[in-house]
């Protein structure tokens, strides 16, 4: 690993634990490597980005690997969370997880790296409209049914052929028995916008990372 990864790996695990983890960080590694060397066109965006910590890890493992001019879009409310809903758990209440714009931006400065472009406001009201035209990887982490199904409903149809959509906190704990199942909402989500079988798979890590993965088909013809 670049060295300046490395450093940046220990800071993000010791000041944004909450948020990454070190499997989310190895897969998120894996994914971007994978699309550089596909020559996949279209942006990077991400839904629910708090304070920035991953879009910081995304926009620093792009450089490392050469790929300086993409864009990453970062998507939230910045109002906190909202309020859960009938699909989901009490894990988080309304008003949780409140960050603002210029705290993504501090954390990128930090490290001397440009900020993404962001989108504040809810899903419903940004993603409709706010969306880059092509997307290469989607990070989805919108934690509660509603917003997991608004972003999946307006970043699919966004993804370029076998472009690759990542959810965080999507626990199939049949397939993934260690997987942290706080949050349910979000598989129930993917469950309502795929249907069955579904098309998203099971990604694991040595701990108790929750994460589904889905690529786009190619165009048939």
């Amino acid at each position: 690993m670049d060295p300046t990864l490395k450093d940046l790996r220990e800071w993000l695990l010791r000041e944004h634990s909450g948020t990454v983890c070190a499997d989310r960080l190895s897969v998120i590694v894996g994914e971007l490597a994978d699309m550089t060397a596909r020559g996949l066109p279209g942006a990077v965006v991400e839904l629910g980005c708090y304070r920035g910590a991953m879009a910081l890890w995304i926009r620093s493992v792009l450089d490392s690997l050469g790929d300086h001019d993409r864009e990453i879009h970062v998507y939230d409310s910045f109002q906190g969370m909202p309020a859960p809903g009938a699909e989901d758990s009490d894990h988080l209440a309304a008003g949780e997880l409140r960050s603002s714009p210029d705290d993504v931006r501090a954390t990128h400065a930090v490290w001397g790296r440009p900020a993404p472009a962001i989108h504040p406001g809810w899903f419903d009201e940004t993603l409709p409209k706010e969306l880059p035209d092509e997307i290469a990887f989607a990070y989805l982490d919108g934690d509660f049914y509603d917003s997991t199904l608004t972003g999946l409903t307006h970043c699919v149809t966004h993804l370029v052929p076998t472009g690759v959509l990542l959810v965080d906190d999507y626990a199939d704990t049949a397939v993934n028995p260690r997987a942290w199942d706080g949050l349910p909402g979000v598989k129930r989500a993917c469950d309502a916008y795929f249907g069955a079988p579904s098309p998203v798979t099971v990604v694991a890590g040595e701990g108790d990372l929750a994460f589904g993965r889905y690529e786009k088909p190619r165009s048939l013809g």
